[in-house]
């Protein structure tokens, strides 16, 4: 399970170094790499087992809203291994669409982890924080014991 949040930088060849505690549950898949692709303005990374996972649950989905993203998900993916420095290189047209340019987050969310630009990640976090604020969303967050 991917947890907690790391600070890094994307070099000028798009390469990300994978922290640690994520390196250790990519060498426990079967394949050292990930599978990344875009989603909610970030990249999702997925070991090869769950990307296994999420393209099934895809390709169970057959309404036409579903098979639009199925194109959009599935058909940006990329394989990303990591090379000998416990690196990955993120294609352009990826790192293109995050915003991915120097400093990046890595946000662990379970089942897989994110690559987010780091002033898009601020962002996010600030609008979340006001959210937080709302009684509806306290209530529905203290529904599940947090």
């Amino acid at each position: 399970m991917f947890r907690s949040s790391s600070y890094h930088t994307i070099d000028v060849k798009g390469r990300v170094i994978i922290p640690s505690r994520f390196k250790n549950i990519l060498k426990a898949d079967k394949v050292y790499g990930v599978m990344v692709s875009n989603k909610d303005d970030c990249l999702y990374a997925y070991t090869f087992s769950e990307w296994e996972k999420v393209e099934t649950k895809v390709l169970s989905a057959k309404t036409s809203a579903m098979g639009e993203f199925r194109r959009f998900f599935l058909g940006n993916s990329s394989e990303c291994m990591c090379d000998k420095q416990d690196r990955i290189l993120i294609p352009k047209s990826l790192r293109e669409y995050a915003n991915l340019e120097k400093d990046i987050v890595l946000v662990g969310n379970l089942d897989r982890f994110e690559i987010w630009a780091r002033d898009q990640w601020d962002k996010i976090n600030k609008k979340m924080e006001q959210k937080l604020k709302k009684e509806e969303v306290r209530e529905e967050i203290a529904s599940l014991g947090l």
